[in-house]
């Protein structure tokens, strides 16, 4: 007895997918137009795939998806950008400020 299965609707998209040249376009345009880049590699979870978080010298951040850490890591290296782990490192204080900066001032942004 199938209780719990559930049945995809016709024409119905998950609310994840795999990283396209879209995502990879847009990460590479904010390297270009950013300053002191670096990328934080964030894991897998049960909502999204591994994602590649860029974060610029003053805080500003994006997020896109990305094949695999592997791929990641050889796409960061490409670019000649420093790659780190989330796990292992967590995010930069740069980030956080900048998040609190938008919270105070969203008229800025």
């Amino acid at each position: 007895m199938a209780l719990f299965r559930r049945r995809k609707r016709a024409g119905a998209v998950s609310r994840d997918r795999a990283a396209d040249r879209a995502d990879l376009a847009h990460l590479e345009n904010f390297i270009r137009t950013r300053r002191g880049v670096e990328a934080y590699l964030e894991p897998r979870t049960t909502v999204t795939e591994t994602t590649v978080m860029l974060i610029a010298d003053d805080g500003e951040w994006t997020r896109r998806r990305i094949g695999s850490p592997d791929e990641a890591r050889r796409w960061a290296h490409k670019l000649a950008i420093p790659i780190y782990d989330v796990r292992l490192m967590g995010y930069p204080q740069r980030m956080r400020d900048y998040n609190e900066r938008r919270k105070r001032r969203p008229e800025l942004f």
